[in-house]
C-alpha cells in the first residue's frame, strides 16, 4: 500500500516570541516493512540552522535553531510511503518464547532494558496484567491478543488532540482514552510481564472521525523473538500490517512527539492547529 501524506502544524503566538530549540521526528522510518519513497519538511520561519540524524533509537531526528522574534511557527511535511508487511503473523515464534515469561538472552536483555522497565504500576494494572496472563494460560501470542481485544472492547475511544498521555491506571478506571492513552495502557501490562514494549507514533489508512477529518496516530510494538518488533493497535482491536506507517518509535511516549521545543516571550501564549490528509493507494 503506498500512503501520501501532508502533516501542517501551526503554532499562533499571542505576541512575538523568541522560538528555542525544536526537535521534529516527522521521518517515517524505512525497515523491512516500510520503504520511504519521498519526504520533505518546510519549516517558516527560516530556521538559521538545520541537522538530521538518527537518534538512540533509530529514529531520524531533526534539530531546528532559530534567530529572531516571531508570531507563527509552521511546519509542512510531505511524505510518500510504501508499506510491505501484508500478513502481520509472517513469523514462526522461538520455541522458548512461546510461552511466559518471553525468554529474553542477555544480548536482547542488554538492548531492550529500558523497553522492558516497568516502573512504578498501579496495583490495578498488575491485577489485570496476571488474570490476562491466566487466561491466555501463558501463552504469549494469547496473552497479547486478550490485551489488544480487552482495550479496544473495553475502553471507549475519545480524540484529545493535546495533552501528554493519561497514567495507565487513568485510563483503566475512567474506560476511556485516546490513541496515546490505550498504547500507555497496553505497554504497562505488557512490562508488567517483562515483555518489551515500546510506543509508535504515525499515520493510519483509514480515518475515525465521523468527519473523516485525520489524526496523528499512536501504538504499541512488542519485541518478539523470532518476530522482532511487532506492532498492535488497541484502537482497532487488530494486529498491525500495511495500513500503518511508522514514524518514530521510543520507550515513552514523549520520544516518540512529532514536536519537541519551546519558545519564550512576554506573557506570550501560544495556540496550536494540525492538518492532516493522508490518501492511500493499493
Amino acid at each position: 500500500m503506498q500512503f501520501s501524506v501532508r502533516h501542517i502544524t501551526t503554532y499562533q503566538y499571542s505576541a512575538p516570541v523568541h522560538l528555542g530549540p525544536h526537535i521534529l521526528r516527522l521521518t517515517p522510518r524505512s525497515d523491512g516493512r516500510q520503504r520511504l519513497l519521498e519526504h520533505t519538511c518546510q519549516v517558516s520561519p527560516q530556521p538559521a540552522l538545520r541537522s538530521s540524524a538518527l537518534d538512540a533509537e533509530g529514529n531520524v531526528v531533526t534539530r531546528l535553531w532559530f534567530t529572531g522574534v516571531t508570531e507563527e511557527l509552521r511546519i509542512e511535511s510531505d511524505i510518500r510511503v510504501e508499506t510491505l508487511q501484508e500478513n502481520p503473523y509472517d513469523f514462526i515464534v522461538d520455541t522458548p518464547s512461546t510461552s511466559l515469561p518471553i525468554p529474553y538472552n542477555h544480548y536482547e536483555s542488554s538492548l531492550l532494558a529500558a523497553c522492558r522497565y516497568p516502573g512504578e504500576v498501579a496495583p490495578e494494572v498488575v491485577s489485570l496484567a496476571a488474570g490476562m496472563a491466566r487466561e491466555a494460560q501463558h501463552s504469549t501470542l494469547g496473552f497479547l491478543e486478550i490485551i489488544n481485544s480487552f482495550l479496544h472492547e473495553e475502553i471507549e475511544r475519545v480524540i484529545r488532540e493535546e495533552g501528554a498521555a493519561q497514567k495507565p491506571e487513568q485510563t483503566l478506571a475512567r474506560r476511556w482514552g485516546a490513541c496515546r492513552d490505550l498504547a500507555v495502557l497496553f505497554i504497562a501490562i505488557c512490562r508488567t510481564r517483562g515483555i518489551a514494549t515500546r510506543f509508535v507514533s504515525g499515520y493510519q489508512a483509514r480515518p475515525e472521525h465521523p468527519a473523516r477529518r485525520r489524526y496523528l496516530h499512536a501504538w504499541p510494538e512488542v519485541y518478539i523473538p523470532g518476530g522482532g518488533w511487532r506492532g498492535y493497535d488497541p484502537s482497532h482491536g487488530l494486529a498491525v500490517a500495511d495500513a500503518h506507517v511508522s514514524v518514530a518509535a521510543s520507550c515513552n511516549a514523549s520520544g516518540a512527539s512529532p514536536v519537541e521545543g519551546s519558545y519564550y516571550g512576554d506573557d506570550a501564549r501560544c495556540q496550536m492547529e494540525v492538518k492532516l490528509a493522508i490518501d492511500t493507494d493499493t
